[in-house]
């Protein structure tokens, strides 16, 4: 028995120390990889039993005035900021203002099946209510300021999708009026209750609800790709809130969700029901696996911004990215991250370049259909770049690969074209589409 206990122990010791002294340099091999060849630009930390063992930032907060980011650079986390206006709520419920289980018909009378709609139904998106940021015009009014009777309206106007608790399905209109349903029950600004509640007991020095973008002040724009980096227009906070309204950074979100998961901000049993998932879902919180391990966290993306952050429990490692721009597939890094901080192989990618010509791109332009799937796709250029562009959903760059192959990253997707024959093969999560042209 004490043989047993001393080789368990010295394995512990040995994970402990792997994970400590990982192969830092390998990684940031990784990350310059990344940025030489303009892939990814945006944040990385990683804190073990409380104390950050890596962080990486790479890329522009500010392309036209050449601000780098930095460590401490300060990104819209998307919804991520769910998971912050979840403790929130249940900090609510353990100072007696709110009850988990309570409808919410006194708070917003006009909404589809509010007197069966509980607190709890809305931080499981088991609501029903109609997600706004899904309405085909979204994108028409979001940069401008709506005030919460205006939100109200539209959220109520959008409906009911299905009977409350029969399904979950994410709706941004939950963690809207959950964000109201806190301002009124504490009687204060979501901006000061995430000031007194997280922000100062944690000395959380980058994080706040944000505003207008300000690169001055380590504040990053957002970006998408097409050639060059452009800069993609700021969603006015006042839509999203409690939803998305967050500004980060990574070393923020990590010491975020170590003091979550030890308990430090809200009772275990609260942190515990938050991470019981129903239907894939939990309070504010998704489980991630990674190999034989388990994490929690939740991601986040608004604008050109993208987000995420894990917190493995059994190893106490928790793990954040933001970004402000990327031309790759934002998961892959993370998993390289966490392969390194893990101690599972990776490589770093060799990025080939394969020139082509305006002109040149002139043969693969039309529409495409296909009798594989009801889809149409059409093929277009902007200056020296091919975009594609899917049936209701929005244009994206393709970059070339090869003769008569090109790729998206950011989707894992590749088209390749016969010109001679008018057909393209979409290629996209192990499947293979033909398409030809119209």
């Amino acid at each position: 028995m004490k043989r047993l206990f001393l080789l368990l122990a010295i394995g512990l010791m040995a994970q402990m120390g792997f994970a400590q002294e990982f192969d830092k340099a390998k990684l940031d091999s990784y990350f310059d990889a990344l940025q030489a060849n303009n892939r990814f630009m945006g944040s990385v930390a990683v804190s073990r039993d409380g104390e950050i063992i890596y962080t990486k930032a790479i890329g522009y907060c500010d392309t036209e005035s050449k601000i780098k980011a930095n460590p401490n650079s300060k990104y819209r986390i998307g919804s991520i900021t769910k998971t912050l206006t979840t403790v929130l709520v249940f900090k609510a419920v353990e100072n007696d203002l709110l009850d988990i289980n309570q409808t919410i018909d006194k708070y917003f009378p006009t909404i589809a099946n509010a007197n069966k709609i509980t607190i709890s139904q809305l931080l499981y998106h088991r609501s029903g209510i109609h997600s706004f940021t899904s309405d085909k015009d979204y994108l028409t009014w979001n940069t401008k300021p709506k005030t919460e009777k205006e939100m109200l309206d539209i959220i109520a106007k959008g409906g009911s999708d299905f009977e409350p608790d029969s399904k979950a399905e994410y709706s941004n209109s939950n963690f809207v009026l959950l964000t109201y349903i806190l301002e009124k029950s504490f009687e204060k600004p979501y901006a000061n209750l995430l000031v007194e509640y997280i922000i100062n007991p944690l000395g959380l020095k980058h994080t706040h609800l944000g505003g207008k973008i300000n690169p001055k002040n380590n504040e990053c724009n957002s970006y998408s790709i097409g050639g060059d980096w452009k800069l993609e227009p700021e969603t006015d906070i006042s839509i999203p809130l409690g939803a998305g309204g967050i500004v980060s950074s990574p070393s923020d979100l990590v010491k975020f969700s170590d003091a979550l998961f030890s308990d430090k901000l809200l009772k275990k049993e609260s942190v515990e029901q938050m991470k019981t998932i129903k239907d894939n879902y939990g309070m504010g919180l998704f489980k991630y696996p990674f190999y034989d391990k388990t994490g929690y966290g939740h991601t986040g993306g608004i604008d050109g911004f993208s987000s995420v952050f894990t917190h493995f429990p059994d190893e106490n490692i928790s793990y954040a990215m933001t970004s402000n721009g990327t031309n790759f597939n934002n998961n892959d890094i993370s998993l390289v991250v966490l392969s390194a901080i893990f101690g599972k192989p990776y490589t770093i990618p060799e990025f080939k370049t394969f020139s082509i010509s305006s002109e040149e791109l002139d043969k693969y332009l039309g529409t495409y259909s296909s009798l594989q799937i009801p889809l149409k796709i059409m093929v277009t250029k902007e200056n020296n770049t091919l975009k594609a562009q899917a049936t209701g959903q929005s244009a994206f760059p393709l970059e070339p690969s090869d003769i008569d192959k090109f790729k998206f990253d950011l989707a894992g997707i590749v088209m390749e074209f016969n010109p001679k024959e008018s057909t393209m093969i979409l290629k996209q999560g192990g499947g293979q589409f033909l398409f030809t042209k119209e």
